[in-house]
């Protein structure tokens, strides 16, 4: 969604606290409390929650799992060398990431403490609803990446210890099932909706592997009527799509989200500053018939670059949350090899390729894999993909503690309840 300047300013007013690395600890000196918000600052609080939820976590949150996942490299060095370079207490974009999802979830209890105190606000009611839909989103970030963290229903200003995974994994699904009940339709693809909750709870069961779940779920998008598959031209290229069920838009001067700068090199007439570029293996994945390959990838003056967010240095890219190819993605590996591959062989028919019909389950999940790093390249996905099916060691040379990050040295030091995860 587009956020106003004047409401930045305003929810700053109310809910402004500064960036610093005791994120469970941080309380906001110049805040005011939600207790004394007017029912007039809650469209300013909203607009706070989705600039919060998009910006804080930083740029390289957007990509973490390509970067840990084998897909792409630095230009001086190996996927491996990334992997090992990302997985450190002391590794920036670690550090970032952490503090901003904790950055994040503070606006977003600020937004249900908001919206408790007005039951009978239609904005307020809608706001809670989008409100446990980031709240859930936020925590599938985290229990991907660190595992057991903390729950934090409410901001506190305790030294608090992390949650076994299993609660947390819980409290994802309560409050999936909490947003969907308070929403129903978005005005557009970059607000919040029902069928927004009900994508992420088909992710958040397939990466518990609570397969008919995650079947359903997936099937009853795929099915309902509101999404078809779309080309990627139209999906990746600012135009109007029939897939995407939630992006964050990305598009305003206060957003810091600029992805396509991260993989445009300087030789783009958009220009971009080269960080990450495909590997090798993830260019070979791509068939010449494939029709998602030219919007996948771009050759700028010798060097393979990801070209799905074009704007470069010029402007900003949405960043799509959910899509309706993931769910048939979902659909197609937790179905199973017997009933899911007509799903995955209608996705490849889709995007030119032919069908496939894989011998055995093993093949059947090697297929899935494969399908998935050509359709949601770029989108962060893979690392996660390759822990939850048990196939980090084998294909990324995984140590066994590197299959969930560190927690930040900094964090460490600042709170002794939150144990470091083994063997960092």
């Amino acid at each position: 969604m587009k956020v106003m300047k004047k409401y930045i300013i305003a929810m700053m007013a109310i809910i402004l606290f500064g960036s610093c690395a005791d994120q469970l600890e941080q309380f906001s000196f110049a805040a005011i409390s939600p207790d004394a918000v007017d029912i007039r600052d809650v469209p300013a609080v909203r607009n706070g929650m989705y600039n919060s939820v998009q910006n804080d976590p930083t740029v390289r949150s957007f990509i973490l799992f390509d970067m840990l996942g084998g897909t792409i490299q630095t230009n001086s060095g190996t996927s491996r060398d990334l992997i090992n370079a990302t997985l450190s207490p002391l590794n920036a974009t670690v550090g970032a990431s952490w503090n901003g999802y904790f950055s994040a979830l503070y606006q977003v209890n600020n937004m249900l403490a908001v919206a408790e105190r007005f039951p009978e606000a239609e904005l307020a009611s809608l706001s809670k609803g989008e409100a446990h839909y980031f709240r859930a989103y936020i925590y599938f970030c985290l229990a991907t990446r660190w595992g057991d963290v903390p729950i934090l229903r409410n901001n506190t200003m305790e030294r608090v210890h992390r949650d076994p995974i299993a609660d947390v994994w819980a409290f994802i699904e309560e409050e999936l099932d909490a947003s969907a009940a308070l929403l129903g339709n978005a005005s557009s693809y970059y607000y919040v909706s029902r069928d927004a909750a009900i994508a992420l709870k088909a992710r958040v069961m397939l990466s518990q592997g609570k397969m008919a779940q995650a079947a359903s779920l997936a099937e009853s998008l795929i099915t309902g009527g509101a999404y078809r598959l779309d080309t990627f031209e139209r999906i990746f290229r600012d135009a109007s799509d029939t897939e995407t069920i939630f992006a964050f838009a990305n598009r305003t001067e206060e957003s810091s989200i600029n992805i396509s700068d991260l993989f445009y090199t300087y030789g783009h007439p958009n220009r971009g500053q080269g960080a990450y570029k495909p590997t090798p293996e993830t260019i070979a994945l791509f068939a010449d018939e494939d029709k998602r390959k030219a919007i996948s990838l771009i050759n700028i003056a010798g060097t393979e670059c990801i070209n799905k967010y074009p704007s470069g240095q010029t402007g900003r890219d949405p960043f799509i949350v959910s899509r309706i190819a993931e769910m048939y993605l979902i659909s197609a590996e937790a179905q199973g090899r017997s009933l899911g591959v007509e799903r995955l062989n209608e996705l490849r028919r889709f995007r030119g390729l032919a069908d496939i019909f894989p011998a055995n389950d093993a093949d059947y999940l090697t297929a899935i894999l494969s399908e998935r790093k050509r359709e949601l390249l770029g989108e962060n996905f893979m690392y996660h993909d390759l822990v939850r099916t048990e196939r980090a060691k084998e294909e990324l040379q995984l140590l066994d503690h590197q299959h969930v990050l560190p927690i930040p040295g900094r964090e460490l030091q600042l709170n002794p309840n939150l144990v470091p995860n083994p063997g960092y």
